[in-house]
């Protein structure tokens, strides 16, 4: 009878916790791509296929970045592609400091993994019903890389996330 009462505690605790994680989430879209070996060439973007999006709510989208303390620089600059359903694309440059002034790694994580989470755009409505196509593509270059020959070091994934504003 004991062994019937753990159990059951700790089969509601499980549900508890998924209820909470599950309902407390607005995220609409998360996802993350690893960099192959933790270098990044400059003209392998990194493609999110985003489809059947809420027509009438706006959104926070994210771009979101995992590195290592390999990351040479303090600044992240990115080109932001999102093509829209009926193909008319947006593309955004965009620079993100990844350190503070004083050289230590913003984000969060409590080991030489950091996490960003960078805003995108802010309060879209996705109007279309159909397929959103976002392309991530840094564009970091070191003095010696003028061509983009030379990968960025040190971003181990990137990741685009989608969440409903808060009313």
């Amino acid at each position: 009878m004991q062994i019937r009462k753990k159990i059951n505690k700790l089969l509601s605790l499980a549900a508890f916790t998924f209820l909470l994680f599950s309902c407390n989430s607005n995220a609409v879209f998360d996802q993350y791509i690893s960099i192959e070996n933790q270098q990044w060439h400059s003209d392998k973007g990194i493609d999110f296929i985003v489809n059947n999006l809420d027509t009438i709510s706006t959104n926070n989208v994210f771009i979101n970045i995992r590195n290592n303390k390999d990351y040479e620089f303090s600044s992240l600059f990115l080109i932001a592609k999102l093509e829209m359903p009926n193909g008319f694309k947006v593309i955004d440059t965009l620079e993100y400091e990844m350190t503070d002034s004083s050289g230590n790694w913003l984000g969060s994580g409590f080991t030489d993994l950091k996490e960003n989470k960078l805003f995108y755009k802010e309060n879209v409505v996705f109007s279309e019903i159909g397929t959103y196509k976002f392309n991530i593509q840094h564009a970091t270059r070191s003095i010696n890389d003028i061509e983009g020959k030379n990968p960025l070091k040190g971003i181990t994934d990137v990741g685009l996330r989608i969440e409903k504003t808060q009313k």
